[in-house]
Order: C-alpha cells, then sequence, then structure tokens
C-alpha cells in the first residue's frame, strides 16, 4: 500500500525569551490549517512531535518540556492601529491537545522580530537603524502587546549584551508592553482582574486544606499561594517538585478548584480540558538561594521569591505572562505577592524584582485605583528573542 509523501511547510524556529516555538506564518499553513479547528490542531500537534507517550517529542520539533512545545501563527492584523495578529497554541506533550486559552509572554518577544523579518510590517514603519516599534494583537485573550525592536543596516539586531536569567547566552534586547493586562475577553472571569471581587480569598482545597490566595486575571489567569502554606519556603528548584509525584497532583487539585473559583471552568473536571490556564504560582518573602545554574542570589538583591508551574511542572525559571501577573498583583496594596514584597496592606509598588529558579527578574506595571476598583494601564518587562532555523518544517501529508 503507498504511502503520502511528507509535505513541506514554509516555517521559523525562535526562541523568545525563556521559550522556544515553531513560527508560522498564517498564510503559509496549508488550507485548512488556516482556520481553527481539528486540522490546526493536528498539524501543529504532528509538527512539535505530540501526543508522545514516551514525554520525549523525538519524533518533532518540541523539545519535552512546557517552555519548548509551542506553535505561533502570525497574521497581518485586521484590528485598526495593529501591525499584526499573533495567535499561540501550547501543545500538549502526552496528549492529542493544543490549548488556545492562554498566551505566551515569552514567545511574544518574538512576534515582532519574526514580523519585520517575515515582510509583516509596512516598510514605512521599520527604521533603517535604531527601534521599530510593532503593535502586536494578541489574539487568544483579546490584548495589545507593544514590542520595540532593535534594528540595524535596515534587519533585525538579534545579537547584543543584554542577559536574560534562565537564557544561556547574552543578546539583543526586546522591551515589551503589555497594555491593560487585566482587560481580558469575555469568559475570562468575566473580564475582571479579580474574578472573585477580593484581593485575597479563602480558597478550599479538598486533601490539601484552605489557602489563602490571590486569583488574578492579569497577563494570564494565575492563582497565587503562599509557600508556607503548602509546605515550601520559596527557594525550591524543579527536582523538588517535579520529582514528586504528590506534589503535582496537589498543585493540580489548587489549579482546578482555584480555575472553578475564578469563573474560568464549570466544573473541576473541567480543568483537564484547560491545561495552559489558569497557572499557580507560590510566593515567599526574600532569602538566600542557589539558582539552577550554581549562582547565588542574596535576599537583598530581590523583593520576593515567586515558583509558578506551566503544563503541570514547576517551570524552570518564570513565564513570561505570569511575570506580568506578578508585577500587577505586587503593584496592588494587600496582594499575596505585595504582602511578600514587603510592602504593607496600603503600599503600592510600580516594579519588583523576583528570585525564580533560574535567577531574577524585573517587572513593571503601572495601576491606580478609581472608585474603589485597581486599573492597571500597562504592564513592562524586557526579554530577548532570536531566530534559531528557519525554512521549511516537515510532516506526513496525512497527519491532519
Amino acid at each position: 500500500m503507498p504511502q503520502p509523501p511528507q509535505i513541506r511547510i514554509p516555517a521559523t524556529y525562535m526562541r523568545g525569551g525563556t521559550s522556544k516555538g515553531v513560527f508560522f506564518r498564517l498564510d503559509d499553513l496549508p488550507e485548512s490549517a488556516r482556520v481553527p479547528g481539528p486540522a490546526r490542531d493536528a498539524l501543529l500537534l504532528r509538527v512539535i512531535g505530540s501526543p508522545d507517550p514516551y514525554g520525549k517529542q523525538i519524533d518533532g520539533m518540541g523539545g519535552a518540556t512546557s517552555s519548548t512545545s509551542k506553535a505561533v501563527i502570525v497574521a497581518p492584523s485586521t484590528r485598526p492601529d495593529h501591525d499584526v495578529d499573533y495567535l499561540f497554541g501550547q501543545v500538549s506533550i502526552d496528549k492529542p491537545f493544543v490549548d488556545w486559552s492562554g498566551n505566551c509572554g515569552n514567545l511574544a518577544s518574538a512576534v515582532g522580530p519574526f514580523a519585520i523579518a517575515s515582510g509583516l510590517i509596512d516598510a514605512a514603519k521599520v527604521p533603517q537603524d535604531g527601534v521599530a516599534v510593532v503593535r502586536i494583537w494578541q489574539a487568544n485573550i483579546g490584548k495589545t502587546i507593544v514590542a520595540h525592536v532593535p534594528m540595524t543596516n535596515g534587519e533585525v539586531q538579534e545579537t547584543g549584551d543584554f542577559e536574560l536569567d534562565g537564557v544561556t547566552f547574552a543578546a539583543a534586547e526586546v522591551q515589551l508592553e503589555f497594555m491593560d493586562p487585566a482587560a481580558e475577553e469575555e469568559g475570562e472571569g468575566g473580564g475582571a482582574m479579580f474574578p472573585t471581587g477580593n484581593l485575597v480569598d479563602e480558597l478550599e482545597v479538598p486533601g490539601v486544606g484552605t489557602l489563602r490566595a490571590t486569583m488574578i486575571n492579569a497577563g494570564i489567569p494565575t492563582i497565587f499561594v503562599e509557600a508556607g502554606a503548602i509546605g515550601y519556603d520559596g527557594t525550591e528548584l524543579q527536582d523538588a517538585v517535579n520529582g514528586d509525584p504528590r506534589a503535582l497532583a496537589m498543585f493540580e487539585t489548587i489549579r482546578a478548584h482555584g480555575a472553578l473559583r475564578m469563573g474560568l471552568i464549570d466544573s473541576v473536571q473541567d480543568a483537564a480540558k484547560r491545561q495552559h490556564t489558569p497557572k499557580v504560582a507560590f510566593v515567599a518573602k526574600a532569602a538566600n538561594y542557589v539558582t539552577s545554574s550554581g549562582r547565588q542570589v542574596a535576599a537583598g538583591e530581590i523583593d520576593l521569591l515567586v515558583r509558578a508551574l506551566s503544563m503541570g511542572k514547576l517551570h524552570h525559571a518564570m513565564m513570561g505572562t505570569a511575570a506580568v501577573a506578578i508585577g500587577t498583583a505586587a503593584a496592588i496594596p494587600g496582594t499575596l505577592v505585595n504582602l511578600a514584597a514587603g510592602s504593607g496592606s496600603d503600599a503600592k509598588r510600580d516594579a519588583v524584582r523576583f528570585g525564580h529558579p533560574s535567577g531574577t527578574l524585573r517587572v513593571g506595571a503601572e495601576a491606580r485605583e478609581e472608585g474603589g476598583v485597581w486599573v492597571v494601564n500597562k504592564a513592562v518587562m524586557s526579554r530577548s528573542a532570536r531566530v534559531l532555523m528557519e525554512g521549511w518544517v516537515r510532516v506526513p501529508g496525512d497527519a491532519f
């Protein structure tokens, strides 16, 4: 019986922040995959190499972690005052599932460079030298990201001396502005920054207990709990959590019940169908610790400690969107993040530097209170991005 040949699709493999993903121009995808649906999901699963019961994604472009099992689709924007639309797919490693429920803030840093290099930006908007400003519509959650992309001799500058903890080599800095980061689409907890109406809730979690939690929609829906309440001190590295099945089950239970309380799902069972969001993070006051690379971080270098889980595992650094949630929550007096930073119940912060497993990260947010409601204009942080490979990705012709 004859077997179908492989087809090839133009693609670019990029690092953005502490993540990697396969980037596509929408018009380069096979026609059936240019619209949401089973064909698109099946194609991206095959590109990345999922589902893989071995958990390695050997037969695809994925790297067997949540940070490297990602796909991005970019197209000219149909929105006024925007340059491109950015759609992100978090590809499950061991299940036939692509989660479209959230953004990837790390890969957002690569969208502007990709769009410029791919000819998706009006040439008149791109300086020969200096900084190109790319306005991105984040299509998953319906918000604006402004990327400031360095240019040299008419090309995106990728090399530089900007260092990002969690990335081995220095590169050029790309500054990102997440505009109105709490303005989610309908269905994301009703669009409220604090979907329960509280800065801190008592969250009942069967088998765990009642935890104080800050549940916030900013950057990405995130559930913050106190490290000490779940048996940690906030200095943990990946192995301390990812090698403990009971801990992972505990975090998934917290995530499911938090998602229900936030109005993101209709039943606890629905959490299994929504793996990418919400995130769960635990916070603690600043303390000395050793990073995954062996570097000593002194308590005086940071404002607080944060550890976050992505796709069921402790992240090796920090997700970009979770960093936006951290910066936003830190800016608002009384949240668990703000309190862990030692701000006091009535003090807001314009920026924090937090410690994560790979090092430290600074993120800022502009917050103000209007009529008893907190509003955040934007969150700002810097990442870097680099093309790793470009050309064509190949998949069997009957894969989608």
